[in-house]
């Protein structure tokens, strides 16, 4: 591994707390709008970590293979297993359906991890049955 690269757990312990802090509205000062941090941004970055999103594009066939099952009587609970179970479909193609993205997985330390996000509270929740071993 790089000098400066980060283990896949250091990343996702770094994104679960600065999650935590975002959702507690905890603001530091170095703030992306300081005329300093945005002077050490220009002069070069390292991200330790890719965060793509998408989801409400492919829900629908999440939702059809759960009408099938008790929770067609439960809106709500019907519309949560449907989210997850995108989630869960979404990590499985990436993970999959990229040569590239599996030899980095297996060679690299590359994961990928499946969350979700509520814009209601802010809080993103990881889920660890579409996560792979660290």
């Amino acid at each position: 591994m790089p000098p400066h690269a980060t283990s896949a757990r250091a990343a996702l312990e770094r994104l679960r707390e600065g999650n935590r802090r975002f959702a507690a509205d905890l603001r530091g000062l170095e703030g992306l709008a300081s005329r300093a941090r945005r002077a050490d941004l220009v002069a070069g970055q390292r991200p330790f970590a890719i965060i793509l999103g998408c989801i409400a594009s492919r829900v629908r066939p999440s939702v059809e293979a759960l009408l099938a099952t008790e929770l067609r009587n439960d809106p709500e609970a019907l519309v949560r297993e449907a989210v997850k179970a995108n989630v869960r479909a979404s990590v499985d193609h990436l993970r999959h359906g990229s040569e590239i993205l599996e030899e980095l997985a297996a060679s690299s330390g590359l994961r990928i991890v499946g969350a979700e996000y509520s814009l209601e509270t802010g809080v993103v929740e990881f889920h660890d049955d579409v996560m792979d071993p660290l």
